[in-house]
Parts: structure tokens; C-alpha cells; sequence
């Protein structure tokens, strides 16, 4: 089959080639999409989809809020911050390399932990632009077992890849995950609360001497129960010594 196909780089040019149909198939369906596609168009249906359905998600910002007692002090660079939101946040048009968004009908969601703070010592006028607040509960500890067990990409499956990668042979025991998921909650509850994190500082504990001598115990298959993650976490709990814990 012989055509000509268009260079992108040199439009007024065009390149010879012979192939089996099989092969032009591909080449072909590019050719005659750019063909039917319109970038403009294409530009113009996002820019409207932004603006009319779109959602921006905002995390961490009690870092940028101070308490109202430190008003007026070294951290008021954080009070500009959240000027510098607010008219994102009321309404404004940004300019894109795409073109022109307008932000008036677009969602922001807001999230942050507000250990040191509260939602209350924000700006009034940002917190006038976000007048539904929602406080989330605190991850149980059947929250934190399925943080374990059912992602994808879990912590604990990181962990048995990486040894895997020195031959080691790591699993761990349903009973070692549960142990591992209460002694988290249990940490979250009495020290401080920094939700699903506190999983890979128990984690980090319970593997550590694993992890240093792997070099060492290439070929053999380790399981880890409740009472390995006991003897090497329970204790600290127990003694109520938690500053390896705090992040």
C-alpha cells in the first residue's frame, strides 16, 4: 500500500513509505483524526468544562494558618498566603496557555489537620468562601487494617517487595497485620493522632532488624506473627516509650 503521509515538522513536504495494510491501519486512523479533530475545538470544550465542572483540592492549609494569638508577629506571612487565595477562591480569571478560566463556578475543597490551629483563626473573608465545614472521625482500627490489606500498593506489600530484592522470602500473618493496625490506633489515641502515617512508623519498627541483616539471610522465608510484632512494638507501647513514634 502507498501513500503519502504529511510531516508534522515540514507540512508542505510529504514522506513516501510501503507497508502491509495491517501495518497502515494505525498510521492511517492518525492521519484522518487529526484530519477531523479541531484543536480549537478541543481547547474550547475543556476551558468550558473547567469552568463549569471543575474541582480544585487544596490540601494542608492549616500551614498556612496562624493562631490568632500570633497575629501581628514573624508568622503573618502565612495571613498573605491565604490573601493571595482568596481571589481564586471568590472568583477570578486566571490566564492559562489554553486561554483564559474564570474560577466563579469552580468547587475548592479545603483540608488540613488543625493541630496547631483552628479552622476559626483563618481569614473571615476565606472562611466566608467556605462555609460548609466538615470534621472527619479518626481512623479505627478496622480502618487501619484495611489500610493494610486492601490497597493496591499497601505499605505491607512495599515491604515484601523490597526484600524480595535481597532474596528474602517476607509475609506476614493476618494476626501480625491486626496487631500491627491496634497498636496504631492505640498510639493515634494516647500520643497524638497523625491517622493512617503512624502504620508505616510501626511498620518501619517491626521490619527494621529484618531489613539490616537481609544481606545476611538471602534464601530464607520469614513470617511475622503477632508475637514477633509484640516483641519488638508491644514493649515500647507497654513502657508508654513512644518518642520513636513521633514523626
Amino acid at each position: 500500500l502507498l501513500f503519502n503521509k504529511p510531516r508534522q515538522r515540514a507540512p508542505r513536504r510529504s514522506e513516501r513509505r510501503q507497508m502491509t495494510i495491517a501495518e497502515s491501519r494505525p498510521v492511517l486512523e492518525e492521519v484522518y483524526s487529526e484530519k477531523m479533530i479541531s484543536d480549537e475545538e478541543v481547547k474550547k470544550l475543556a476551558l468550558h468544562a473547567v469552568e463549569q465542572e471543575g474541582i480544585v483540592f487544596i490540601d494542608e492549609i492549616d500551614k498556612i494558618c496562624s493562631r490568632a494569638d500570633s497575629r501581628g508577629t514573624a508568622d503573618a506571612s502565612s495571613e498573605g498566603v491565604q490573601r493571595d487565595l482568596l481571589p481564586l477562591i471568590e472568583g477570578s480569571t486566571v490566564s492559562t496557555k489554553h486561554g483564559n478560566v474564570s474560577t466563579d463556578h469552580i468547587l475548592f475543597i479545603c483540608s488540613g489537620a488543625f493541630h496547631q490551629c483552628k479552622p476559626s483563626d483563618l481569614l473571615a473573608e476565606l472562611q466566608g468562601r467556605l462555609p460548609i465545614r466538615v470534621e472527619l472521625a479518626q481512623l479505627t482500627e478496622d480502618d487501619l487494617y484495611r489500610i493494610l490489606t486492601e490497597p493496591e500498593a499497601s505499605l505491607v506489600k512495599q515491604q515484601v517487595a523490597l526484600l524480595e530484592t535481597e532474596s528474602v522470602r517476607l509475609s506476614f500473618t493476618d494476626c501480625a497485620l491486626r496487631r500491627v493496625a491496634h497498636l496504631a490506633a492505640t498510639v493515634n489515641r494516647d500520643v497524638e493522632n497523625i491517622g493512617a502515617r503512624r502504620i508505616h512508623t510501626i511498620l518501619e519498627r517491626v521490619t527494621e532488624e529484618i531489613s539490616f541483616n537481609a544481606c545476611d539471610r538471602a534464601g530464607e522465608a520469614i513470617v511475622v506473627d503477632a508475637a514477633y510484632v509484640d516483641q519488638h512494638v508491644g514493649d515500647m507501647v507497654t513502657k508508654t516509650d513512644l518518642s520513636r513514634f513521633i514523626l
